[in-house]
């Protein structure tokens, strides 16, 4: 049985590794929205992609992770350069799927998602949004958890208002960053060279 062309069984992770489902174009309102790789109405709004083409229509994989060539040559250097979206875990994301499945790497996507989600009603001050979804891709589940259960903290300690997004973003950026630091990780996208 084939796969139907444009539409994924789970379009939050991309072929080639990316986590659509923590990519700020995936939380974007209106017409402008992704729905994930190949996911419903896609390809109506995304160019062609060399490696959708290889990975679905091809071999009718849900992944690169599938391929008994990955990483090959398409895909080898993809976590090098950034685009809208961190590249830097798309590999290790896929050689995670082929240790533990896809349904593992999944539910714990979902865990990240729930995370962002979080962060972006609760935090965001309509200027975080790509912090707050390159943070949620790079940092471990208990670092993201543990840095929303800090800013809680110092916000109710604080007196900070529900309604004060700038002042809650601030705290919560500021944890975020100190995770990262510790972990030498840089929470923006690289430019290419």
């Amino acid at each position: 049985m084939t796969r139907e062309y444009s539409v994924k069984k789970y379009p939050t992770i991309a072929c080639c590794g990316l986590d659509c489902g923590l990519c700020p174009v995936y939380y974007t309102k209106g017409p402008s929205r992704c729905p994930g790789c190949c996911g419903s109405d896609f390809f109506s709004k995304h160019p062609s992609c060399s490696i959708i083409t290889c990975c679905i229509k091809k071999h009718n994989f849900e992944t690169c992770a599938d391929c008994a060539e990955f990483p090959c040559s398409k895909i080898n250097k993809w976590d090098k350069a950034d685009s809208f979206i961190s590249h830097q875990v798309s590999l290790s994301n896929l050689r995670l799927i082929q240790e533990e499945g896809i349904d593992n790497f999944y539910a714990q996507q979902e865990r990240r998602i729930k995370i962002l989600e979080d962060m972006l009603d609760n935090f965001n001050e309509g200027r975080s949004k790509s912090f707050f979804c390159i943070a949620t891709a790079l940092l471990s589940i208990e670092d993201l958890e543990q840095a929303l259960m800090r800013g809680n903290e110092q916000i109710k300690n604080g007196g900070i208002g529900p309604k004060d997004l700038k002042a809650k973003s601030k705290i919560l950026k500021t944890i975020l960053n100190g995770f990262a630091d510790k972990r030498e990780i840089e929470l923006k996208l690289r430019r290419k060279n």
